[in-house]
């Protein structure tokens, strides 16, 4: 239990002082080097959306969870993974809402309602429980989403960590290439959904291996 507290506060510190020198320091430089030499590659655009059709798997996910228990039908190893991972999705889309209510930061580019931001109006900053679409850049929220449920594969089937590894590198990019997020915001939404899957597999599973520890093989979670 304590050393599942010391990662969590460890990783909590590490988010912080991250963010905070992105902001400082990485946030803006980025946002004009992707706005003029990255933003119009198509495939950032593409890559961008996966998790939005994760949202759309995750509710498929749940309607063959419940037709299976109607049947009375087992559920495997697998199924359990996908429930967990689906509903680890849920939860973090439900805190990634609050906190972009709470820390109201601009956008860096001008995309919803006139939104202001750093490429038009030069800002980019946090305005406190500001509320609205034009006001809610951190954190990630597609971001949040993807990690959310790439923690409970990871943690539950670790044989295709790699391939996890790439899939979240590839959100991160598109998101930072196509200016959708600074960086600080990819940051803190990594960490919100990772956070979240990590939570939803210790709860359902018990005290498994954290990440940096020697996980099982995979059979133990999918048989």
């Amino acid at each position: 239990m304590r050393n599942n507290l010391h990662s969590f506060l460890s990783g909590l510190s590490l988010t912080v002082v991250t963010v905070a020198i992105s902001y400082f320091w990485l946030d803006r430089p980025l946002s004009y080097l992707a706005h003029n030499e990255f933003a119009q590659w198509y495939g950032f655009h593409v890559m961008q959306r996966t998790p939005e059709f994760i949202e759309i798997a995750a509710a498929m996910v749940f309607a063959l969870v419940a037709y299976r228990v109607l049947l009375r039908r087992p559920l495997s190893g697998l199924m359990h993974t996908l429930l967990l991972s689906a509903i680890s999705l849920s939860v973090a889309k439900m805190i990634k809402d609050q906190l972009k209510f709470v820390f109201g930061r601009t956008w860096p580019e001008t995309w919803v309602q006139n939104n202001p931001s750093l490429i038009r109006d030069g800002v980019s900053g946090f305005n406190f429980f500001h509320g609205g679409a034009d006001y809610a850049a951190f954190p990630s929220g597609h971001m949040t989403l993807i990690c959310a449920v790439v923690a409970v594969f990871w943690l539950r089937i670790p044989s295709y960590r790699p391939l996890y590894a790439v899939i979240i590198a590839a959100v991160a990019i598109s998101l930072i290439g196509a200016n959708y997020h600074f960086f600080s915001d990819v940051v803190a939404g990594a960490f919100i959904g990772w956070c979240t899957g990590w939570l939803a597999t210790l709860i359902v599973d018990g005290d498994r291996p954290l990440p940096h520890q020697p996980a099982a093989s995979a059979s133990e979670y999918t048989r």
